[in-house]
């Protein structure tokens, strides 16, 4: 939870637009308090009379269910055309309904050992676990912002610095905010939402940094999501493998875990359509994205520290998986016949392909009107064809003997009308790519625009290059 949910979790909100967030207040506490508890009060009844499962154990299950996974449902919609409102509401949902679940699961827990149930005090300590980390994370966000902001404006500005600050924040709000019993998982949000207006208001204060900061996230995000489903699948398979007898003994928590999946889905279902007033094709849409992962697993064996073992535990852990298991494989195979796909991939990359070779042909036309030395021009021409990404081996092995010998080692005049030539070739590719986009609409033009990110990295690499 601390050193991969939250960090996730963390960049998640830091790709949320904040004033996103108060415009959908409405709908997050919707999904996140009165869904949670609709769906927990009929779900608990539905389990225990079917069942015969005490009331206690019934709410446990309820509650390591309710929280949904923003990474789970992007694996499982991926290529596919998600109604904008909805796609919306199912991440803010994702982000802020686990705490709902957390509080949930430490009621059924105390209601489990104890026997007694207490609705205030339960509900007081949700307003105070949330709000509180709410408050929390945005306090150590904004602090955190204001000494990032005062070291960027410093001579002591230090790209390092700022990476380690960045990853260590999440990890330690959340840490904090446990340990004074609020909602690290709020907290975490919060302080997401709060980095989100930062980034977009000093991105060029220290371009370089930023650049490589937005790739360095992409990165670290891409290998924990990666994480995330390595360690959900190890896990299933060692419980599998762990609780065979007591799968083989009785199948009552296939029944429990299926049955739970499809009051949970219902009652997502009638929400959407009845409360929230969303379409018909909205409404299937969102009950399907109620989508469960690491988050859930991880509150099941949370119990084992609460002191709920035995066979109880096993039959909680088994439960838990085929919930996990249906959310995931029932909305991948449905959405490929109820959503549109959003573009198809094959064809992004073939026009892509065309107006990378046709920007480079703009570049190589304007190199060979020049009189210049041959060993510049064959240099030059090579580099703006391997933007096209289809150069030889052979080419490659060539230009590499050139560069060990004395061919391609331009020293003086030779090295400067090499760098000038390059950076006149890629502003003819610009203008070629500037006269492509003109009146040319924004989600039709994005694959343009990444080839010409690109470019403009390209040429960056040509001003940074010293020998």
């Amino acid at each position: 939870m601390a050193f991969i949910i939250a960090p996730l979790l963390f960049f998640e909100g830091q790709q949320t637009r904040s004033f996103l967030v108060q415009r959908k207040f409405k709908e997050i506490l919707g999904t996140a308090i009165v869904l949670a508890l609709i769906s927990a009060i009929v779900g608990l009844f539905v389990v225990n009379r079917i069942f015969n499962v005490g009331l206690p154990l019934a709410l446990i299950m309820i509650a390591i269910s309710t929280p949904t996974d923003a990474t789970a449902l992007d694996s499982v919609r991926e290529g596919r055309a998600v109604p904008k409102r909805t796609e919306v509401v199912l991440k803010m949902e994702s982000l802020f309904n686990d705490a709902s679940g957390i509080i949930l699961l430490q009621a059924a827990v105390l209601w489990f050992k104890t026997g007694e149930l207490s609705y205030t005090k339960n509900f007081s300590d949700f307003l105070i676990s949330a709000i509180g980390g709410v408050i929390f994370g945005v306090g150590i966000a904004f602090i955190t912002m204001i000494i990032r902001q005062m070291i960027i404006r410093s001579r002591w500005n230090e790209t390092s610095s700022h990476l380690i600050i960045y990853f260590a924040t999440p990890i330690l709000i959340y840490l904090m905010a446990e340990r004074i019993e609020l909602s690290g998982i709020i907290a975490v949000v919060s302080a997401g939402l709060i980095f989100n207006g930062e980034m977009s208001r000093s991105r060029f204060s220290i371009p370089r940094y930023l650049s490589f900061f937005n790739q360095t996230v992409s990165f670290v995000g891409g290998a924990l999501n990666s994480y995330v489903f390595v360690v959900l699948g190890i896990s299933i398979a060692r419980i599998v493998t762990d609780q065979r007898q007591e799968m083989t003994s009785t199948l009552e928590w296939l029944w429990i875990g299926i049955i739970i999946y499809l009051v949970s889905t219902t009652i997502r279902y009638l929400y959407a359509r009845f409360l929230s007033k969303d379409s018909r094709m909205e409404a299937v849409t969102f009950a399907l994205g109620g989508v469960h992962g690491a988050v859930t697993l991880a509150l099941a064996f949370s119990l084992a520290g609460m002191g709920i073992k035995g066979t109880n535990f096993d039959l909680i852990l088994l439960t838990e998986s085929v919930v996990i298991i249906l959310s995931m494989l029932v909305p991948t195979v449905l959405f490929k016949f109820i959503l549109n796909p959003i573009l198809n991939e094959d064809d992004i990359r073939a026009k892509s392909r065309r107006v990378r070779e046709k920007m480079v042909g703009v570049g190589i036309n304007y190199v060979h009107d020049l009189e210049i030395s041959p060993a510049v021009k064959e240099s030059v021409t090579f580099d703006l064809l391997d933007q096209t990404r289809r150069t030889t081996v052979r080419e490659f092995l060539n230009q590499w003997r050139g560069v060990n010998s004395t061919r391609y080692v331009f020293t003086g005049f030779q090295a400067v009308e090499e760098r000038q030539i390059l950076m006149n070739a890629f502003e003819k590719e610009r203008e070629f790519l500037y006269e492509l986009l003109d009146g040319v609409a924004l989600d039709e033009a994005q694959y343009i625009y990444d080839v010409y990110s690109e470019l403009l990295i390209s040429e960056s690499l040509v001003l940074d290059y010293y020998e």
